[in-house]
């Protein structure tokens, strides 16, 4: 797609582009940004087959626009996962993956390169020598408001200078590689849990319970609830509850959406069910969290 000897602007080899998104800003050429890349995107509304190779960036993507359920193959295993405004992914680098998908609307992204360069010198720095990015893009798809922010901001920063695209860039890489995600859990064990966390993620309007999710990971409930619990420091559940919690917040404060829609969509029984548990979790009713930050 692009020349650079900085980044991987071209992941997609002889793959024409153009029959699956319109771009609608680069950073590179319009912005003159040469520590980051940022891409704006809308996509085809259907997709049935598109072989993306892994990048050696590390490749973030928010959802801006659109709502689909995009079916993921890779290593020899398929996912669903529900795209929806506000979900983001980590593509993990040196990674292949298929994708298919068919969306109810328009589908647009915010998409970002960090070098790899960048993530290497944060990584060591850090003492993090080999970034569990398994680990990381499994933690990070249950929501980050910090990078959901600021991936959103970008692209109206293109007058700003490429001082603070390195700086975008650095934050970026420290928070990611700061968040944890994941902690390591031996072999199998700790696939199941980033598993467990996807199917929370991709199935958050689903009435999953405990044994369905156990049953997908191929545990018993008793043994996915302990690695859980080590891998994480939470129960399945507490961790799906405030998930849930999560997801009714940032839907109170970005959309007009009424209670009862907000709970089917975060899979509460109803307004009554998410009212009790939102009262629990965050102190008050979600009628008077909408109130305070004036929605």
């Amino acid at each position: 797609m692009f020349d650079s000897p900085d980044f991987d602007l071209a992941p997609y080899g002889d793959i024409d582009m153009t029959q699956y998104v319109r771009r609608g800003y680069c950073s590179w050429h319009d912005a003159e940004w040469r520590s980051l890349l940022v891409q704006c995107f809308v996509h085809a509304r259907q997709v049935e087959h598109l072989v993306l190779p892994g990048t050696s960036d590390l490749h973030l993507v928010l959802c801006t626009a659109g709502e689909t359920v995009m079916r993921v193959a890779s290593g020899g295993s398929s996912a669903k996962r529900r795209w929806r405004a506000g979900r983001l992914e980590l593509m993990v680098p040196g990674r292949p993956t298929v994708r298919s998908y068919a969306a109810t609307s328009v589908l647009s992204t915010i998409q970002v390169h960090i070098p790899q360069a960048v993530i290497k010198q944060t990584a060591d720095q850090l003492g993090r020598h080999e970034p569990d990015f398994e680990a990381l893009s499994a933690g990070l798809g249950t929501g980050d408001p910090v990078v959901e922010h600021l991936v959103r901001s970008l692209p109206a920063s293109r007058k700003a200078g490429d001082l603070y695209a390195e700086s975008a860039a650095a934050f970026l890489a420290v928070h990611l590689l700061s968040r944890g995600g994941v902690p390591r859990v031996p072999g199998n064990e700790h696939a199941a849990v980033r598993k467990g966390i996807a199917i929370m993620r991709d199935r958050l309007a689903e009435p999953l319970t405990l044994a369905d999710i156990a049953a997908e990971v191929h545990l018993s409930v008793y043994h996915f609830v302990r690695v859980f619990r080590n891998a994480t420091g939470e129960t399945p559940h507490r961790f799906l509850t405030r998930f849930r919690i999560e997801s009714a917040q940032r839907l109170l404060s970005e959309t007009n959406l009424t209670i009862e829609q907000i709970a089917q969509r975060c899979g509460f029984a109803g307004a009554s069910a998410l009212s009790s548990a939102f009262l629990r979790d965050v102190g008050v009713r979600p009628s008077a969290y909408r109130k305070t930050i004036g929605m």
